[in-house]
């Protein structure tokens, strides 16, 4: 990969690759002695967050001359605030949080995302009432269930709530979460309205046929035990928390609705990794590090990540309850688990890198359900993305870890940022980050061209 001339040109060099022309993206130059070794990283508790409590609890941060104290954070808002506040030099961030944030839905802030943390990890669950209501319905072979469930078997419980005067509630973690568009594409795809948000709005649930609204993870299990939700997308170890509190079954996993779907980042403000180039090089380093220890020798160090995972500084469930979706297996129901090794990939796949079609898809959705109010053209989707998603600091950091021989040179894509059409969404779709407003058009709920949302419902041709 060519470097860029000078740190100097650090702020323009997630414009410098020319996508269209077909050239792979530069590498920005991180070199240089590290500027600020002390520093506070956020993380929510999930199993997702595990690159940076490995790269912590393997050495990978000291190695890099980094002094790092990590510290949960009691949502993903109070995360979000600390990260533009400057209480936090970094964190596991929600995909959706850079972006919403550069384009000022929610809060205004200037912030990128230098690397993907994972891909795949969440999952779907409903409440035992709910299961009970749509179990005997459900296509069998060997007396399971066979997956992927669509939400389609959800319609006759939604219009027995709605007879009842009742409303449907389900949960997501965030207004531009990963699981939020996870949850309303599952639903959509089964025929189900969960929802438009007018301009300003975060409930999102003008024509909604199913109501969602915002828990934090851990507390998911909980609020779905009082009543309050009768179903969730969340990462683990909370879906399993359902099942071995005997109150709930993952009906599906984020891989069954968009096969390899990217999940968390790794975000920071922009003036930061400006200011400090090369201690955002060493975190990535260290973190790309972590990520590798933990797809290596097909997962045969994840055992010993559970562990760390389950410590209280970090996820703090019980072992056996995070083991149950992290060593490549998954449990739907007690005695219902299944083989599901790329249900958490960190490292394989290039699961680190981000690509601007992952933060294209993001905007698609976001446009989808109102929040982003009107049309947009395919080049303003593709210069949001650049601005926010820096696949030049990444290569800067994983091409000087294979000149180290940490990683191999195979370990790092050749790309201009772009996947490749992407099949594997369970309505049958197919993404290309290259034509968003076309594969807009190809959505039967949501919004279309010409359309935005108001209080009333959707207007617009």
């Amino acid at each position: 990969m060519a470097a860029m001339a000078g740190v100097a040109s650090l702020a323009l060099a997630g414009c410098g690759s020319s996508d269209e022309a077909g050239e792979t993206v530069a590498a920005a130059n991180l070199d240089g002695a590290i500027e600020k070794p002390n520093l506070t990283l956020g993380f929510i508790k999930l199993t997702d967050m595990a690159p940076l409590a490995i790269a912590q609890e393997k050495g990978f941060f000291a190695d890099e001359g980094l002094n790092v104290s990590l510290v949960p954070q009691a949502n993903w808002k109070v995360l979000l605030d600390g990260v533009i506040g400057g209480q936090l030099d970094g964190a596991h961030m929600l995909a959706g949080q850079p972006i919403a944030a550069t384009i000022g839905y929610g809060t205004q802030a200037d912030l990128i995302a230098p690397l993907s943390m994972d891909l795949n990890g969440n999952a779907i669950t409903l409440s035992n009432r709910v299961w009970q209501m749509i179990r005997d319905d459900l296509p069998e072979e060997n007396g399971r269930p066979i997956h992927p469930i669509s939400a389609s078997y959800l319609r006759p419980v939604v219009d027995a709530f709605e007879a009842e005067g009742k409303t449907f509630n389900m949960g997501m973690v965030f207004p531009v979460s990963t699981h939020n568009y996870e949850l309303r594409y599952w639903l959509a795809a089964g025929g189900l309205n969960p929802g438009f948000y007018t301009d300003g709005d975060v409930a999102g649930t003008v024509g909604a046929d199913v109501q969602l609204s915002v828990t934090p993870p851990p507390q998911m299990p909980a609020t779905m035990e009082a009543g309050t939700i009768e179903g969730y997308c969340v990462g683990e170890p909370w879906n399993q928390q359902a099942v071995f509190m005997n109150i709930g079954v993952p009906v599906i996993t984020d891989d069954e609705i968009w096969n390899d779907n990217p999940e968390k980042v790794f975000g920071l403000r922009k003036d930061f990794a400006e200011k400090y180039p090369a201690t955002t090089a060493a975190m990535l380093r260290a973190i790309i590090r972590a990520q590798e220890w933990l797809d290596e020798d097909n997962g045969a160090n994840r055992a010993e990540a559970v562990e760390i995972l389950s410590r209280s500084n970090y996820v703090g469930a019980d072992a056996e309850v995070i083991a149950a979706s992290m060593t490549g297996v998954f449990t739907f129901e007690q005695g219902d688990t299944r083989p599901a090794e790329g249900f958490n990939i960190f490292f394989d796949k290039y699961a680190g890198y981000p690509y601007y079609s992952d933060a294209v898809w993001y905007l698609t959705q976001m446009r989808r359900w109102g929040q982003i109010a009107e049309d947009k053209s395919d080049d303003w989707y593709f210069n949001t993305a650049r601005a926010v998603y820096r696949p030049d600091l990444y290569l800067a950091a994983a091409n000087q870890l294979v000149e180290r021989g940490e990683i191999e040179a195979d370990d790092v894509p050749e790309t201009d940022g772009f996947r490749g059409p992407q099949t594997g969404f369970i309505d049958g779709l197919t993404y290309n980050g290259r034509t968003p407003n076309q594969y807009l058009s190809s959505f039967k709920i949501g919004l279309q061209q010409g359309q935005r949302v108001t209080a009333s419902g959707v207007s617009g041709t």
